[in-house]
């Protein structure tokens, strides 16, 4: 079988890439230039360059040798532009508006799965791999494509994956799927990839230092957008008392306890952002729970929108425990999104929790698990915020 292989410079795809040539596949290896280097965007406070996570020279280096070594083609793909319009800005808008957004989700399927699968269509490949943690398997009495949880549940990716279509599952190819991290190293250290021991990151790859109001302060002065960084405003409490001063609410996320300057009897923390009124609201811990919320651009994988509610295990963030709740399809003209894109933008669901769940953060992902198994994807969205 023919298949292109992502490759992103870091020891799960060199390590997808060398179980697929053991295999005896044919393989084209591809990497995406995503981040413009030459913006001098991540930089330090003395301007020197923050080391970089995201298509850096090093990992472009990295995965060519691997290449080189197991013995396949391999390509560039510059999708910068593509990168700043998919992902970056749609990220800074998110923060803008008081969101915390997750862009690997919108990268995954809108962008490197479409970009490679029409890569690999033009070469006539059968598959496209990657090295996430995640499976795919064909139902052929529903002549459906299911995705699947990675055995290893600490590693599992398939939460940043529930936006793939049915298309892009048919050509999706996971190798990793079954497998421990440790076994991932060993068998690149089998291959005697330079890749086996080099480490993982943990941030958003564009931001390398994990702080998100900086870069999106540098991102904004650099592209002569100084206007668009939110001002400082108040902190108030449910009642609208004011409590004290905030630096700009892109600066807040939902559960947030550190940083806010108050003095209070109980801890507080960021319950709500309001953009309208540039407003912080805090409250203690019991405030941050909640029962049910909207989810908008709703993908069903397992099936097709369904009619009736649909009982299913719901995660809320990367590292939440997926918790039973019942899923309330919402139909009607009224709720279609004008400016989305992406397939099922126009579906939406109410999402009700059988028990109160802590910090549901608008701008996040939702993915919803099947209640048999809790290892079946049956769809996803992404968290708005109640009108």
């Amino acid at each position: 079988m023919k298949i292109a292989v992502a490759m992103s410079g870091g020891v799960d795809s060199s390590a997808a890439a060398a179980l697929l040539k053991e295999q005896g596949h044919e393989l084209v290896g591809f990497t995406m230039q995503l981040w413009n280097q030459r913006r001098h965007v991540n930089v330090d406070e003395n301007g020197d360059p923050l080391p970089s996570r995201c298509c850096s020279l090093d990992d472009v280096y990295d995965a060519r040798r691997v290449a080189d070594k197991l013995g396949f083609p391999f390509y560039v793909l510059n999708l910068e532009k593509d990168f700043d319009r998919d992902v970056v800005e749609p990220f800074i808008q998110s923060y803008l508006a008081g969101e915390t957004p997750i862009p690997c989700v919108a990268c995954n399927s809108r962008l490197k799965f479409a970009s490679l699968d029409r890569m690999a269509v033009s070469l006539g490949c059968d598959k496209v791999a990657t090295g996430h943690y995640a499976r795919v398997e064909y139902d052929e009495a529903a002549n459906r494509y299911r995705l699947f949880r990675g055995r290893n549940h600490w590693k599992d990716q398939s939460y940043f994956l529930w936006e793939l279509t049915q298309d892009q599952l048919s050509r999706a190819y996971f190798p990793l799927g079954e497998m421990l991290k440790s076994e991932v190293r060993e068998i690149a250290r089998d291959a005697e990839l330079y890749t086996a021991e080099k480490q993982e990151s943990q941030e958003i790859c564009f931001v390398p230092d994990g702080k998100y109001s900086e870069f999106i302060d540098r991102f904004l002065e650099h592209e002569g957008r100084e206007a668009e960084i939110p001002e400082g405003g108040e902190i108030v409490n449910a009642a609208g008392e004011k409590l004290g001063e905030h630096s700009g609410i892109h600066r807040y996320t939902i559960g947030q306890r550190r940083g806010l300057g108050i003095a209070h009897e109980k801890p507080l923390y960021v319950v709500q952002i309001e953009r309208a009124r540039n407003q912080i609201i805090v409250g203690e811990a019991d405030e941050l729970e909640s029962l049910e919320f909207t989810a908008k651009g709703v993908n069903w994988v397992a099936f097709d929108e369904p009619a009736e509610p649909v009982r299913a295990l719901v995660k809320v963030r990367y590292r939440h425990d997926p918790a039973p709740a019942t899923i309330y399809p919402i139909i009607g003209d009224g709720l279609k999104d004008p400016v989305a894109t992406a397939p099922g933008a126009d579906l939406r669901a109410r999402i009700v929790f059988d028990e109160p769940q802590r910090a549901i953060t608008p701008g996040q992902a939702t993915i919803f698990y099947d209640t048999a198994t809790g290892e079946e994807v049956v769809g996803g969205g992404w968290i708005i915020r109640e009108r």
